[in-house]
């Protein structure tokens, strides 16, 4: 062992708290001797982390052992349920103490295995979906132009996907003082501005569908008809096939451009939204009016 090791293991042997019973400080010095931390630090932060499961344990009658205080179901009652935690201490003791039990039980603590993570579609370059649109008006009937060319526009120009896609009509296709929005009337109705470079083909394609499904069919519930009109885009001209999913991101990227979000996201130093989200929800999300002006729904 060397001079650095010999330190780390003086300090852990030495190491007591001020409050609490024996029994849980001398858990601590155990298990956090047997992981064999690499610093002072280190160390101190297993320390506290450990004494604190231990006076926890101990005082539901657990016996101070590892095979019992380190196991997984202990840690995570204690990190939900010890008393006097704040949040943050909470956060940090269970990462400490799952550490310790993969070092010290790690029978008990098997690895995680990994799970793919799902990435966000890449959006279609304006190129693709001009070509997209093209193809849709080349089609061989005018029903199936419409429908095609309402597929395009739904999902590139206002984000329209699965049931909210398939359940949009001709007349949820209102044109606003300044803009044109279509009406979403399913699980979370909203007015979703479009993107003025689809409003003609998309108005010309709700005229022809009137009070009628956009994307054709007759039954709200029937089944996705995306499939053959996706079909009927796909292969010419050298494009990708034609995912809804791809039109979505298309406009997220769109809208993320228009409002400054990379930005944002650069200046302040976030690679992951998930906080937003918590953010968000305490906010004025505006009116239509708003969302139609910041989000490029405004008419040329």
């Amino acid at each position: 062992m060397g001079a650095g090791q010999d330190g780390v293991a003086g300090y852990i042997a030495a190491w007591a708290p001020v409050a609490g019973p024996p029994q849980a400080a001398a858990f601590a010095r155990a298990v956090v001797t047997a992981a064999a931390p690499g610093n002072t630090g280190r160390a101190k932060n297993l320390l506290w982390a450990a004494s604190k499961l231990a006076e926890y344990g101990i005082g539901l009658g657990l016996q101070a052992e590892p095979g019992v205080l380190l196991h997984p179901s202990v840690i995570e009652r204690f990190a939900a349920h010890g008393p006097g935690l704040s949040g943050p201490a909470r956060r940090t003791h269970r990462t400490n103490l799952r550490f310790l039990g993969r070092r010290v039980v790690p029978h008990l603590h098997p690895a995680d295995a990994p799970l793919p993570r799902e990435r966000a579609k890449a959006p279609y370059s304006p190129a693709e979906i001009d070509g997209f649109l093209a193809l849709a008006a080349a089609q061989p009937t005018t029903a199936r132009a419409m429908r095609a060319t309402a597929l395009v526009c739904l999902g590139a120009g206002a984000g329209l996907i699965r049931a909210d896609l398939r359940q949009a009509r001709g007349t949820d296709v209102v044109r606003r003082p300044g803009g044109l929005v279509v009406q979403v009337r399913g699980r979370r109705p909203r007015a979703v501005p479009v993107l003025g470079r689809y409003h003609e083909p998309l108005l010309e394609a709700a005229a022809f569908a009137g009070d009628q499904f956009l994307t054709g069919g007759a039954e709200q519930s029937r089944p996705n008809l995306t499939n053959p009109l996706t079909s009927s885009l796909a292969g010419g001209g050298g494009l990708p096939a034609l995912d809804t999913s791809r039109l979505r991101a298309t406009w997220l990227a769109e809208c993320a451009a228009l409002i400054g979000l990379p930005v944002f996201l650069h200046a302040a130093g976030i690679s992951c939204c998930q906080r937003l989200g918590d953010i968000t929800a305490i906010l004025d999300a505006g009116g239509e009016e708003q969302a139609v002006a910041l989000l490029g729904g405004s008419s040329r």
